[in-house]
């Protein structure tokens, strides 16, 4: 049923009421996220631009019954932010502001609605680092990095958006603000709930404050291309260059289909000829950048290489690097519709997924390009494929059981960086288990009782 027109005039009194959208036209573009194929209704948008005006709409839903979907970007790819059915969306993307840069302490404080490359200039401009990049950094907001857990290429050396926030301001359901956390390195005073919030997605509070980690900025980096006749043969390259005692900051692969496909769209002359590219950069110290980019060009020839490419500057290496975060924008090319996921298995275990992924691919007739973080195991299966054809994505679901069940099995997880929400839902009870879904279970309910926070996301 449609909201009450009660409702709608306490949300207008409370943010403006041009600030709440509810005729059909402007409800579409709120209808979806990210995700393939995955579309609801909202019954309103309300834009929100402060703490005090979540607590209240917050306050009204819990007293209502009304379920609330916060989103910011809308750039997920789990089908975290796809509204609930005549649910209010709460916009976030207006809170935008850069509230503190305090490089004496290495942190900055900002609100959910910016975006994760105005966090990355803001700390570069002042000579720090912020090291987390989802591949949708230009436009994902940090309020969605925090609610899924974002992860990103620099994750295997500097590790993903939960080892950066050191403490959040988050509007719980019932409207009271909670603040946890601080500046400190080391606090051990109580449960560390920062810690369970994020990756939360929106299921247990809504975040309105960050306060993020930033580090000193590398002096140098180096960024190389290498070539394979099997994806084997880079797999090899990852395990040796680890094995050497060597982190680069990225380590990344892409399969022959996505190689094609990028080198098509970005025209950044890859070669054309090989099964596998791992795009390697270390960074750091200028001498161990050196020592570092010699030792990783000689395990890559080592393990067969057909080519080896060094960046001769950082404009090449910029070329390189950007050609791989269009990856997902170069296979969207080839299909009406393109689902991206995430499996994740352990390192030595990823060759091995990338041929079992092919081997699927095969048995339901479907196209796929996969690409990746190599150096953490995250592959990316990208299927091509129409949402209009429902006998096809049938067969992409189930496609997508088999990689599943297969990461669970080789000791991996469901999703690396994405996010539960909606699309993976169905999976998750068989990689929690019994008591851990019902931790999950009892802590949902303990802070929103009325269950009016995202509802159907995750878990039912």
């Amino acid at each position: 049923m449609p909201l009450p027109a009660a409702t709608l005039a306490q949300l207008r009194a409370m943010v403006g009421a041009d600030q709440v959208l509810t005729s059909k036209e402007d409800l579409i573009p709120y209808s979806f996220d990210g995700t393939a194929a995955l579309n609801q209704m909202p019954g309103c948008v309300a834009f929100v631009t402060s703490t005090e005006q979540i607590a209240g709409v917050l306050r009204l839903a819990n007293s209502t019954k009304t379920p609330v979907v916060t989103r910011g970007s809308g750039t997920g790819l789990s089908g975290g932010s796809l509204p609930s059915p005549d649910c209010i969306v709460m916009c976030t993307a207006r809170m935008n502001r850069i509230l503190e840069v305090d490089r004496a302490n290495l942190t900055m404080l900002v609100e959910p609605g910016v975006t994760t490359l105005a966090i990355a200039d803001a700390a570069a401009a002042v000579g720090l680092f912020y090291p987390p990049d989802p591949g949708s950094m230009k436009i994902s907001t940090i309020g969605g990095n925090v609610a899924e857990n974002s992860g990103g290429l620099r994750g295997l050396k500097y590790g993903i958006t939960r080892n950066y926030v050191m403490g959040l301001e988050v509007v719980l359901p019932d409207g009271e603000v909670l603040w946890t956390g601080n500046k400190c390195v080391k606090d051990v005073a109580g449960f560390s709930l920062k810690d369970l919030f994020v990756g939360s997605e929106g299921t247990l509070g809504v975040m309105t404050k960050v306060l993020l980690k930033l580090i000193p900025k590398p002096a140098a980096k180096k960024t190389m291309v290498a070539t394979y006749s099997a994806m084997d043969a880079a797999a090899q390259t990852v395990s040796d260059i680890i094995a050497a005692q060597i982190i680069p900051c990225t380590l990344e692969f892409l399969d022959r289909t996505t190689i094609h496909c990028v080198e098509d769209f970005a025209k950044v002359g890859l070669p054309l000829d090989c099964e596998a590219l791992l795009l390697m950069e270390t960074d750091g110290h200028p001498a161990a950048v050196e020592d570092e980019a010699a030792k990783m060009v000689e395990l890559a020839k080592k393990n067969g290489a057909i080519e080896v490419r060094v960046a001769k500057d950082e404009a090449e290496a910029n070329k390189l690097a950007a050609a791989r975060r269009s990856a997902f924008s170069a296979l969207a090319r080839l299909a009406p519709t393109t689902i991206l996921e995430d499996a994740t298995v352990p390192r030595s275990e990823l060759a091995k997924m990338v041929r079992f992924v092919e081997v699927v691919a095969k048995k339901y007739n479907l196209r796929v390009g996969t690409f990746g973080h190599m150096g953490d195991g995250n592959l990316h299966p990208t299927f091509l494929t129409d949402e209009r054809n429902h006998a096809e994505m049938h067969r992409v679901h189930e496609a997508f059981k088999e990689i599943f069940d297969e990461a669970i099995k080789l000791g991996g997880t469901i999703t690396g960086e994405h996010g539960v929400g909606l699309a993976k839902k169905d999976f998750l009870p068989k990689f929690l288990g019994p008591a851990s879904l019902r931790v999950h279970r009892e802590l949902r309910k303990a802070l929103d009782p009325h269950g009016i926070l995202n509802p159907g996301k995750m878990f039912d």
